[in-house]
């Protein structure tokens, strides 16, 4: 299939162009006019057709399963009596809910607007469903009429992390908006969900799977969709951090770095759950301390560096906001922030002096001490569970549990460098890269120890200078020698 486009000349007149759709940046590098700027731009003003919704569908999927699974968990908690199972686990399950609600609501601006069924579904907790057939509704009428275009955006291909060609200038059509929105939207409902209510869910109900030493099937299926909400939740995390990292450019995640991606969250997320059920188990109110620290750690975090730039509160979040609606809305955002770094990397760093509440310039440093003071506290969680523990855990061997846990967080951290060294997307635009970093460790090592050495073989020679004795000189000559030199002195 091929689309018509249209190049800005040199001469500012324009020419047209068969561009593939497969890739637009086949177009001969001589035919790109030049811009405003001085730079290559290709406008194109007819495109392909819309993409289908499919993040919106599978966060839908997740929704849904994970509230019919934890309304039978409940059933059966309240066939057996179990009344404190029961209320933390509708609580795990509405809080996040009215959440998201409250958060497709405020997207979508349907308070302002007409919408009785809309306002009526979200009550009764069913906001994603017609969400989720809305953009299904778009997006099967979306290229059947032309239609009139919204913006224009602009963009640089990658490819193998690389930027290549020119940039490219094409029209986002009404429907391919409405898409836009509902995918946004439904990113940030998957996080809420994932964080505020799958995380505490999977921690609870394996909590008691392991006090009650049997696993209920619908408490399994519970388990098993939280977990896979999170580990989505996770992914979604680093791919809006990518995409706002490199607004610039189009970035296409392969097949490969996804797999990726999806061992690295899955087996970090793991662990850290493993580790605070474990410590809960055997120190159940020391748990509370540890979480709270967390959190609180996390959620002033970026307060404290705010209030170090003696920065003000960022304008124009919304535009019916007052400064108090502002702070709330930020606080919200932070309290989310702390939720996702209690159990895994959040691969965004909060600022909230800048519009977008996001650093455009994410710092390295972070990422190493997150991973490495999480992978110490998890190993002390862990060693004081193995100390304190009881005769509970005679049916498991123990230390073999600790060593996979351990074992299994290090590979999450192999995987997360294997992907920014090979599967990231924009990986050829980074100044420094993994491998650099473990080459100067090494050079630096490396220098050290030639360092050492030398000054090491210096203070050893000039030991051995003052220790030695002075040389005998007569002690080499012979007997014949010896004998002359006494008929001299007795002729003398």
């Amino acid at each position: 299939m091929t689309i018509r486009s249209t190049l800005w000349g040199r001469g500012g007149e324009m020419e047209e162009a068969v561009v593939v759709e497969s890739g637009i940046t086949e177009i001969p590098q001589s035919t790109v006019g030049c811009g405003e700027n001085g730079t290559s731009v290709v406008l194109v003003s007819n495109h392909s057709r819309a993409t289908p919704p499919l993040s919106v569908v599978l966060a839908t999927v997740l929704y849904c399963a994970e509230f019919i699974c934890a309304a039978v968990l409940c059933a059966s908690y309240h066939n057996n009596g179990d009344k404190i199972w029961m209320g933390l686990t509708i609580t795990f399950v509405l809080v996040p809910s009215v959440l998201t609600q409250l958060t497709l609501t405020f997207i979508h601006r349907d308070l302002g607007r007409d919408r009785p069924l809309v306002l009526f579904m979200h009550l009764l907790q069913m906001g994603p469903i017609i969400r989720c057939v809305e953009a299904l509704i778009i997006y099967c009428k979306a290229g059947k009429n032309e239609e009139p275009y919204v913006t224009i955006t602009r963009k640089r291909k990658l490819k193998n992390g690389k930027a290549v060609g020119s940039p490219m200038e094409w029209e986002i059509g009404h429907s391919e908006r409405k898409l836009a929105v509902h995918r946004n939207a439904f990113k940030r409902t998957a996080v809420i969900q994932a964080f505020l209510g799958s995380a505490p869910q999977l921690t609870l109900q394996l909590y008691a799977t392991i006090l009650e030493k049997y696993p209920l099937p619908p408490r399994v299926a519970l388990m098993v969709i939280s977990l896979i909400s999170i580990t989505y939740g996770a992914l979604v995390c680093s791919v809006l951090a990518i995409q706002i990292r490199y607004d610039d450019y189009k970035v296409r995640m392969k097949s490969g770095a996804y797999l990726c991606m999806v061992m690295w969250r899955g087996l970090e997320i793991t662990v850290r759950i493993a580790s605070l059920v474990l410590f809960s188990t055997t120190l159940t109110f020391w748990v509370i301390p540890v979480g709270l620290g967390n959190l609180l750690i996390f959620f002033f975090q970026p307060w404290v560096e705010f209030w170090a730039r003696r920065a003000s509160l960022p304008e124009n979040v919304e535009k019916n906001f007052s400064k108090l609606g502002t702070t709330v809305v930020l606080c919200m955002v932070t309290l989310l922030y702390a939720c996702i770094n209690i159990f895994c990397w959040s691969a965004v760093q909060l600022n909230l002096a800048d519009h977008d509440l996001i650093e455009k310039q994410p710092r390295w440093s972070r990422l190493a001490v997150y991973y490495t003071l999480r992978f110490v506290e998890n190993v002390v969680l862990m060693m004081m569970w193995y100390v304190f523990q009881s005769d509970f855990y005679t049916y498991i061997c123990v230390p073999l549990l600790v060593v996979q846990l351990i074992v299994c967080y290090g590979l999450a951290v192999v995987f997360m460098l294997l992907f920014h060294q090979f599967c990231h997307p924009a990986r050829k635009l980074f100044k420094h890269n993994v491998e650099d970093c473990l080459r100067c460790a090494c050079c630096c090592r490396k220098d050290r120890s030639l360092s050492q050495s030398q000054s090491q073989s210096q203070e050893d020679g000039v030991l051995v200078t003052e220790d030695a004795p002075p040389p005998d000189l007569t002690s080499q000559l012979g007997d014949r020698e010896t004998d002359i030199l006494e008929d001299t002195m007795e002729a003398a």
